[in-house]
């Protein structure tokens, strides 16, 4: 008996240690692929064909209606220059006036006067997105209450929990992206909606832009739900009627060294999607900048 227990005592030992041992062990280091955020009014090919010569792997598509033939172009692109499309954006249809005092009436899916065109716009997309082969359905969700006990919040989030459901039923996740609401309000809004699809697409200049928090300090309360990042930077509101100036990144207030490992260890491996909002060739040039400062952070 005593040979048994000595022996089981051993193996238990033994047991603990490699469990020690696997908990030391970092966490997998899976470099973080770049993308960029685009639109496809140049048509499938064209639009994936500057991604991929712009030398990324990656993108979110921004995606109004496209009938079956453009999806099927589409699909041939990705596979042609390798490209991963990691979410389909959602948006419109309009008027969407990004502002402080027109914004909270017009955007995403809080105005209840828009509401249902809204839903039914993200449906549409998530449809399309399953055609593509595309798992992730992302947009901005609009001025979410801060008090829950409002009637707006209430029915925010039931249309959330609409439109995460068809998603969820095509396969899909469905990311809210960061900006017109505080980081808690948030958290507060995913857990109340209730289902495990839906999560963040973490747009770290927008929560400067529109002065609602610091993105270093809310991976802390967002990482378990973030999904998605737009890499953007940007300065914070100083006129009381409009939100702060966008800039190329490594010119703002993101900081972008510390955030990073951060996101590192909050568990974060997805890909950082660059989005820089203006056109034309200024719009090249501050892509490329910002792929060269992020490719030495992101090692």
């Amino acid at each position: 008996m005593g040979n048994f227990f000595n022996r089981r005592q051993i193996l238990q030992a033994a047991t603990v240690a490699t469990a020690l041992q696997a908990a030391a062990q970092p966490p997998s280091q899976k470099k973080m692929r770049l993308g960029i955020v685009t639109g496809i009014s140049k048509g499938p090919e064209a639009t994936i064909k500057r991604v991929h010569e712009l030398g990324f792997p990656t993108c979110q598509l921004s995606i109004g209606t496209l009938d079956d033939a453009a999806v099927a172009e589409l699909r041939a692109a990705l596979v042609k220059y390798g490209v991963e499309v990691t979410s389909a954006i959602a948006g419109g249809p309009a008027p969407e006036i990004y502002d402080f005092y027109k914004g909270p009436e017009t955007i995403g899916l809080v105005p209840s006067q828009y509401r249902e065109a809204r839903i039914a716009r993200i449906k549409q997309v998530s449809d399309i997105a399953k055609k593509a082969g595309i798992t992730g359905v992302q947009t901005h969700c609009g001025f979410l209450p801060e008090n829950p006990n409002e009637p707006l919040y209430a029915e925010s989030v039931k249309a959330i929990r609409t439109v995460a459901q068809y998603c969820k039923e095509n396969g899909q996740t469905f990311r809210c992206e960061t900006g017109q609401e505080t980081p808690i309000a948030l958290v507060r809004v995913i857990k109340d909606v209730g289902l495990d699809n839906v999560g963040v697409n973490f747009d770290v200049a927008n929560l400067i832009l529109y002065g609602k928090a610091n993105p270093v300090d809310a991976v802390e309360l967002l990482g378990p739900y973030i999904m998605g990042v737009h890499a953007k930077d940007g300065l914070f509101p100083t006129d009381p009627r409009n939100l702060g100036r966008e800039v190329p990144i490594g010119q703002g207030k993101v900081n972008f060294p510390v955030l990073i490992p951060l996101l590192k260890k909050a568990g974060y491996r997805n890909p950082l999607t660059i989005e820089r909002e203006i056109s034309g060739p200024k719009q090249t040039e501050d892509i490329l900048a910002s792929k060269a400062f992020l490719e030495k952070l992101i090692g």
